[in-house]
């Protein structure tokens, strides 16, 4: 389920979208106002969608879309002459008047890319620098020589200590370096 920001101008207007999408199953994390209370309820966030008008008091809704952080996209509900201002690939929009099944329509269709979005990001393999390659490599050779494994048993048993752990694998390879005074 995507985090989900809600933000009009004015704040009848916004929490009144809230609870439409309470209504509908959405979980909404904040409600705003400003675009700057928009960019603060995104702090932390890896990703959300924003749901909003085209203009605040303190920015525009393009303005808005080149702060957001990577990754998540937005939901302009505004007339059609107001969506020619930014063109991207993270905006959606939805003409005034707004009809309720076109607003949870295109707003599950965002969720569920999104989602697919994050379970393509975790399927591929996280790409470690020299660095920690070293620190891996040197662990490694550590447990070979103080413990008589092979290369693939200090692998794996440094595979198996980080699962145990739940840190990654350039963690468990500090710590065993530590534990050892290598």
């Amino acid at each position: 389920m995507a985090n989900i920001i809600v933000a009009f101008p004015k704040a009848e207007d916004a929490k009144n979208i809230r609870n439409i999408l309470n209504r509908n199953g959405f979980r909404i994390i904040a409600v705003c106002t400003t675009g700057a209370q928009v960019l603060n309820s995104m702090e932390g966030l890896h990703d959300g969608i924003v749901v909003c008008g085209y203009r605040f008091a303190d920015m525009r809704y393009g303005e808005l879309l080149e702060y957001l952080p990577e990754g998540s996209p937005m939901l302009l509900v505004a007339s059609e002459r107001h969506w020619g201002e930014a063109a991207a690939d993270n905006l959606v929009c939805i003409g005034m008047p707004l009809r309720l099944h076109d607003l949870v329509d295109t707003l599950t269709m965002m969720e569920e890319a999104q989602s697919r979005r994050r379970r393509r990001r975790k399927a591929q393999p996280s790409v470690r620098d020299e660095g920690d390659r070293a620190v891996i490599v040197r662990a490694k050779e550590v447990l070979m020589e103080r413990n008589n494994m092979t290369e693939t048993e200090a692998h794996r048993y440094i595979q198996k200590c980080s699962m145990d752990s739940g840190t990654n694998m350039v963690e468990t390879a500090h710590m065993i370096l530590d534990i050892m005074k290598q």
